[in-house]
């Protein structure tokens, strides 16, 4: 369930922030986008458990998948896939052409995710591109078009996310994955996980002010920002590379850092000229700064601490 909360929040942020000033985000999209978050997080994880039946065998953690033990056959799981794939069609179908042409293109990213760790040490970036792409379609569902100069910032932000929540994840199976030749982030940031990933943070803090200030955001989003910074920062402070469990926790909570931008995002549009003051997107300017300054604190204060993680 998790996982489809990481594959919605990036929906719920594009419907949230393509709203007019003063609205709150479509309920109908968001439960549309709700939905299609679950079944296709659910398609990738059959994909995926296709792909690495061979491979889940011979890591601790995932030997027990429903393939790869044996309870579940191939065919049953192509079965199972395909009929995954309809409901998401159907969901699909019930949004604009745009956003169909958007959802049929991801497609091509979906199937290729699972084979990316045998090629590439950077499987998380294809992860981030991705369960992101939610963003761009949440935005051509909400207006009929993809307002590319707000949207790609914030389409950037989701990647630097994931890059950072995936990487903790691998952390969990790197020796596995080393063993079998396989590749991971975890694997090419090794002990300088912590440094790495206080850069994506502080890239992502970064984009998400950018996608701010493109899209005339109000001072409740740049305070949520503050909280948003100040989550992701103590992760990567506190993260235990060697600890599987702690690794797992730190990734779990990523759901969290969803919501509060989510949150951020839909009160900063509440709030941003719903008198038709047109001095509220300039007055997000002095706000931006701030909460700019204040992510790259806290993710210059993640990379000095990491020697602690």
């Amino acid at each position: 369930m998790g996982g489809s909360w990481l594959l919605f929040w990036p929906c719920g942020w594009g419907l949230a922030q393509a709203a007019p000033a003063g609205c709150l985000p479509d309920p109908t999209l968001l439960a549309v986008y709700a939905a299609g978050a679950f079944v296709m997080r659910g398609a990738g994880c059959t994909i995926n458990d296709m792909w690495d039946r061979d491979i889940d065998s011979k890591v601790e953690r995932t030997r027990s998948r429903p393939i790869t033990s044996g309870r579940v056959s191939v065919l049953d799981a192509l079965v199972f896939l395909s009929a995954q794939l309809s409901v998401g069609a159907l969901l699909l179908l019930q949004l604009n052409w745009p956003t169909i042409l958007l959802g049929v293109s991801s497609l091509s990213l979906v199937l290729l995710y699972p084979l990316m760790k045998r090629v590439t040490h950077w499987p998380q970036l294809v992860l981030g591109l991705t369960f992101n792409w939610g963003v761009l379609m949440a935005w051509a569902s909400a207006q009929g078009a993809v307002d590319w100069p707000a949207a790609l910032p914030l389409y950037a932000a989701g990647v630097c996310w994931t890059i950072v929540y995936d990487t903790i994840y691998a952390h969990q199976d790197k020796a596995d994955d080393l063993a079998l030749g396989m590749k991971s982030t975890a694997l090419r940031f090794g002990d300088a996980t912590p440094r790495w990933l206080a850069g994506f943070s502080a890239a992502m803090m970064t984009s998400l002010v950018a996608a701010g200030v493109a899209a005339g955001q109000s001072w409740p989003y740049y305070l949520g920002l503050g909280a948003v910074g100040l989550h992701v920062g103590n992760q990567v402070r506190t993260l235990r590379i060697y600890d599987a469990a702690d690794c797992g926790d730190k990734f779990r909570s990523n759901r969290y850092v969803g919501l509060l931008l989510f949150l951020s995002i839909v009160a900063g549009r509440w709030v941003g000229n719903r008198e038709g003051d047109p001095s509220a997107a300039e007055n997000s300017a002095p706000s931006a700064a701030s909460a700019l300054g204040a992510s790259t604190v806290a993710a210059a204060s993640a990379s000095a601490q990491s020697s602690d993680a």
